[in-house]
């Protein structure tokens, strides 16, 4: 097949690409700053939804630091409708069906699912890679690990998981017309994650509960968008009150192996925690 993946350089669509091209797919990936081609792998701009041309099946992702993820996906699902490709698997969050249907993600959801085209919607929990990507600074700099998160687990999943999933969603007819919840295969909380961490990298790492309000304050000194750090905070939040605890099934169902686990990815991600 030809597939075409928005975000494909990014944390779960560079895997997603891999496990694609592996598999012997050709694969365009949508990218602000598009690459020379490779085998199996031609970059086109991600700015321009008409470069989904000829793509038997569609990727799409609601991007990160942004609050309104319809207004950027809406052109792209727009573009899908008029090529029908055989599959669209739209990537949202875990728990977005709780929303009302006026939130940017659900509407998005509820667009495709009404859109009379073969999709699959997958809703990932939080993310393993947050702790090498969003709080790393933290841990770096003086060993804390900082979340408003209080006591509550998370089935954290890695996302090359979500890569792989996605690559077989991609590629196969089942699950059409279906919401997938993804999680990892176990719920920890943030002192276990915290420990976890210094197993793997040797660096003494703390958990600190933030303050919710001073977690606002801290992403907005961080430079993201106010309307963006509302959404992550209302995300954070759902994650304290014990939302993000509930372990699927889905991974092991569609790859038939257990997820990864978190000590098997803070042991891959170890240099990243070491200063």
């Amino acid at each position: 097949m030809k597939v075409y993946v928005f975000g494909g350089t990014g944390t779960v669509g560079t895997p997603l690409v891999e496990a694609l091209a592996a598999d012997g797919h050709s694969v365009l990936v949508a990218s602000r700053s598009p690459k020379e081609a490779k085998q199996n792998i031609e970059y086109v701009d991600a700015a321009n939804p008409a470069a989904m041309e000829g793509a038997d099946a569609v990727f799409l992702l609601s991007p990160g630091g942004l609050a309104d993820q319809y207004a950027v996906l809406k052109p792209y699902l727009d573009q899908a409708k008029k090529i029908k490709p055989t599959k669209t698997v739209l990537m949202t969050a875990f728990g977005v069906e709780h929303a009302p249907p006026e939130a940017p993600m659900r509407k998005l959801e509820l667009e495709l699912l009404d859109s009379g085209l073969p999709a699959t919607i997958i809703r990932p929990n939080w993310f393993m890679q947050n702790f090498n990507t969003y709080w790393v600074h933290g841990i770096v700099s003086d060993g804390k690990l900082y979340f408003p998160a209080g006591i509550a687990k998370a089935s954290f999943i890695d996302a090359r998981d979500i890569g792989a999933v996605a690559a077989k969603l991609l590629a196969t007819s089942k699950y059409s017309g279906e919401a997938l919840g993804l999680t990892g295969a176990e719920a920890l909380d943030h002192n276990e994650v915290a420990k976890k961490i210094a197993a793997a990298s040797g660096v003494d790492v703390q958990y600190v509960d933030v303050d919710p309000e001073e977690f606002k304050k801290m992403l907005l000194g961080a430079g993201l968008d106010a309307a963006y750090v509302e959404l992550l905070s209302g995300i954070a939040s759902a994650l304290r009150d014990g939302f993000a605890s509930p372990i699927t099934s889905t991974v092991k169902e569609v790859l038939g192996r257990d997820p990864i686990k978190f000590d098997s990815y803070a042991a891959d991600y170890a240099s990243s925690w070491k200063s």
